[in-house]
């Protein structure tokens, strides 16, 4: 997720201007096994232990952190977390592999599993390892996105600043801009594309420290993922920014032909809003499902000031952006995860007093599409909500390293997307649907 300044989505003003990526027909996914121990795709299903797999699971990207026993390190917390989502019916996680160093004008991910390029920290590593070892133990999975676009948690800027660009513009307000025009060199760095490469050769191809199997063998991994809403960043790097997702994907299954891909993009939003190259992106062979992200809030369709009054244009915006991403994934014959949305609290506070009747709207409105879709064979194959901060607190507005490790990232208002323990209407929301889907 990122706070960004992005015009609401105009319903029939989809661009298609580009006969290059209206050129390639994307192939149907290749027939699976009934039989593999991996989630696998079949068409336009996800399936898991030999049937379509359809399910609501969280954002939940700090969990390697936690699982670590290093700074920010709590293999009790992490425990209790997967007990608490475990028992709400929440089997599949969206994880960040872990955090680059980040740029001194953004209050980054703490600590770092890559402070410079091709040095990891193996003390989060083995946090990732805990992790996996934890969630196949609960019958859970995750999906683990490899880097970021934005400067949360280093991403793109890092890469960049080791090749010379300096430090990354601070990507929330008004060096929005700014920001994106720097991004926009990653594409076209051949520097920056080989050290991001040599980072997912790295973590793919790592042998697991506490199970004894190499990630490819690791039946808890769902799906790698390219990158946290990966965007060209320039209309000019349409062509370039497909080649990299393309070469990405095709290096990921070259070292684990078992386990998924996806491009961890928010749809339409991620591809400069042209349709035909959203389809071309995930229509790729090597990917097998097509990404969705929804925030409502952060692009206007519902006031920062007065949110709650928002809510059903909120809603109204959301199911018609699903609509044209489910018009996508039967192009492309694949199914799709709405994986990440979330909505704030009461007034847009922060504070665990503010009430969540207005998000517990959404929830049930994005849980509903998956469950029509779960009883008619539909293409949407589950959702993510962003996000899970269970037992966390916030100890201020702004995180700072020593705090707990909520759902809202360290630029984010500490609280302001987070799913707490304490949120009982939305647990009861989550647990209604995770039953239906799960009967």
């Amino acid at each position: 997720m990122k706070r960004t300044k992005i015009n609401a989505l105009v319903i029939g003003m989809i661009a298609a201007t580009s006969a290059l990526f209206g050129a390639c027909s994307p192939k149907a996914s290749e027939p699976v096994q009934e039989t593999s121990k991996f989630i696998t795709v079949d068409s336009t299903n996800i399936v898991r232990n030999g049937k379509p797999y359809y399910y609501i699971g969280t954002n939940f990207w700090s969990a390697p952190i936690l699982g670590s026993t290093g700074q920010g390190g709590d293999r009790a917390r992490l425990q209790k977390e997967l007990d608490a989502l475990k028992a709400m019916g929440v089997e599949n996680l969206r994880i960040l592999a872990g955090a680059d160093a980040g740029s001194a004008n953004a209050n980054s991910v703490q600590p770092y599993l890559q402070p410079r390029p091709g040095e990891l920290n193996d003390t989060l590593l083995v946090g990732l390892d805990y992790t996996l070892a934890e969630l196949e133990k609960r019958g859970m999975t995750a999906v683990i996105y490899l880097t970021n676009s934005w400067d949360w948690s280093g991403g793109f800027g890092f890469y960049l600043r080791e090749c010379g660009y300096g430090d990354s513009p601070n990507a929330s307000g008004e060096g929005y801009n700014d920001y994106v025009k720097y991004s926009a060199d990653f594409v076209r760095d051949e520097r920056a594309m080989e050290m991001y490469y040599n980072h997912v050769r790295a973590i793919v191809s790592r042998k697991n420290t506490i199970t004894g199997r190499d990630y490819k063998d690791e039946p808890a991994i769902m799906s790698w993922q390219i990158c946290n809403e990966p965007r060209p960043f320039s209309k000019d790097n349409k062509q370039i920014f497909a080649s990299w997702i393309s070469k990405t994907a095709k290096l990921i299954k070259s070292i684990d032909s078992n386990h998924l891909v996806s491009t961890g993009s928010e749809g339409l939003y991620g591809c400069e809003v042209d349709q035909q190259m959203c389809e071309f992106v995930h229509g790729d062979p090597n990917i097998d499902y097509l990404t969705v992200h929804i925030w409502p809030l952060n692009w206007g369709w519902a006031k920062r000031e007065a949110p709650d009054s928002g809510i059903e244009n909120a809603c109204k915006r959301t199911g018609e952006y699903i609509d044209i991403h489910i018009e996508m994934s039967k192009n492309i014959r694949k199914p799709m995860v709405i994986e990440e949305f979330g909505f704030c609290r009461r007034d847009n506070k922060y504070t665990l007093d503010a009430d969540v009747e207005t998000r517990d709207k959404l929830y049930a409105y994005v849980f509903g599409h998956v469950k029509r879709s779960a009883e008619s064979n539909g293409v949407i194959a589950g959702c993510n909500f962003w996000g899970w901060g269970g037992a966390g607190r916030p100890a201020g507005e702004v995180w700072k390293a020593g705090d707990d490790f909520l759902c809202d990232p360290p630029h984010e208002p500490q609280g302001w997307y987070s799913v707490f323990d304490c949120d009982s209407t939305t647990i009861a929301i989550i647990k209604e649907y995770t039953k239906e889907l799960n009967k």
